[in-house]
């Protein structure tokens, strides 16, 4: 492929390998060891500079447990990523975000998931490593609750099965209130296989589902971008984003993007 590549005159921004998935049980040690041989050969088949062959090289990690068992916990990411940052590669991903969350139990019974990483986390302790490549701070994780709170306290909005939470939206059910640890629709608080709620103690009120309310949630418009969680009101109806969306009509498109949160 490269030889084709120099052939063709054609330079892309970079050229990506994927180090995992046999042959790298040595962790980021391995990994490093990889990107450096591919360095080399970058640097002899097109004839580049060191620094040149850096800026064209990337790398596509996997988090937590591979398929074929190797373990890459958050250790092995800042080994990888400290190479990465101090040789000026151009590209630093992972797959994949989908499974940046810690499993139950978290080692996952010694299993490779595709919703969680097998490996001890907070949720995103992964994709900090890709926003800090881009140049941005990441958002620290939500401070756990230490106290109860009083009675009366369930003033957080009542559970509803049909919308969407994301990580740190609290909510109240069955007299107690809850934290969502990340993504998360239809999961019941306390009853739920991948422990996504965070139970902060006994409150007073707390129902199971939210009542109807006005519609007086922003109307949605086609030129917007919305991102997971927002909400917006389109024909008589509470709508709820599942992930990144634009231009997809509430209740008529092929990705399904939009909770349908009931008429309002």
């Amino acid at each position: 492929m490269l030889t084709n590549s120099k052939n063709l005159g054609f330079t892309p921004n970079n050229f990506s390998i994927m180090p995992f998935d046999n042959g790298f049980s040595g962790g980021g040690a391995s990994q490093v060891s990889a990107l450096e041989a591919f360095h080399g050969l970058l640097m002899n088949t097109f004839g580049w500079s060191s620094a040149f062959a850096y800026n064209h090289e990337g790398v596509s990690l996997m988090n937590g447990r591979s398929d074929a068992g190797e373990m890459f916990p958050q250790s092995e990411f800042t080994t990888v990523f400290n190479y990465a940052t101090s040789h000026g590669l151009s590209r630093f991903t992972f797959w994949s975000i989908n499974r940046d969350r810690q499993c139950s139990p978290p080692d996952n019974n010694g299993r490779t998931s595709g919703t969680c990483s097998s490996v001890a986390q907070a949720p995103w302790d992964f994709t900090k490593y890709t926003a800090r490549f881009a140049g941005a701070t990441p958002p620290q994780s939500p401070p756990p609750t230490t106290s109860s709170p009083t009675p009366g306290g369930c003033s957080a909005p009542m559970w509803n099965a049909s919308t969407a939470y994301t990580g740190g939206q609290q909510v109240s059910f069955n007299g107690h209130l809850w934290t969502a640890k990340w993504w998360t629709q239809g999961d019941t608080p306390g009853n739920n296989s991948q422990n996504v709620w965070t139970d902060n103690g006994a409150c007073s009120g707390g129902g199971t589902t939210a009542p109807p309310g006005p519609c007086s949630l922003p109307a949605w418009n086609s030129a917007t971008a919305y991102t997971g969680g927002q909400q917006v009101s389109f024909n008589g109806h509470k709508w709820t984003a599942k992930w990144w969306t634009q231009g997809d009509t509430p209740g008529n498109n092929s990705q399904d993007v939009w909770t349908d949160n009931g008429a309002c």
